[in-house]
């Protein structure tokens, strides 16, 4: 087996650590949250995310380019629109985590830990 080859990616000197803050810095932005949310439904384009985050098109597709080079989000050709959608779950899954911290953050009882509350 390969066993003695496998790298743990959790380890404290892990070669992901450096990249898993670049990640971190991506996420640093509200709009950038903001867009991860809203797509964690589906593929939206740039016109409808521009409204739902309340940002200029122009503004969102700058952040949606760095995000997209950061491998983030991906997009879909439908005849003369560019649809994006989130390219995997960790993304949507860092951002849920974050927002339940702030939730924590704010003491009391977390809306995710009762049964009618959280994000999905």
């Amino acid at each position: 087996m390969n066993a003695d080859k496998k790298i743990c990616r959790l380890a404290v000197d892990s070669q992901f650590v450096e990249l898993a803050v670049e990640v971190f810095a991506m996420l640093a932005d509200a709009t950038r949250v903001r867009i991860i949310l809203a797509l964690r439904e589906g593929e939206m384009a740039v016109g409808a995310l521009a409204y739902v985050v309340g940002k200029s098109p122009a503004a969102v597709s700058q952040h949606l380019a760095k995000m997209r080079l950061a491998r983030m989000v991906s997009t879909r050709q439908d005849g003369t629109r560019v649809l994006y959608r989130l390219e995997n779950e960790h993304a949507r899954q860092l951002v849920a985590d974050a927002i339940f911290q702030a939730e924590h953050a704010l003491g009391g009882d977390p809306a995710h830990h009762r049964m009618d509350g959280g994000v999905s």
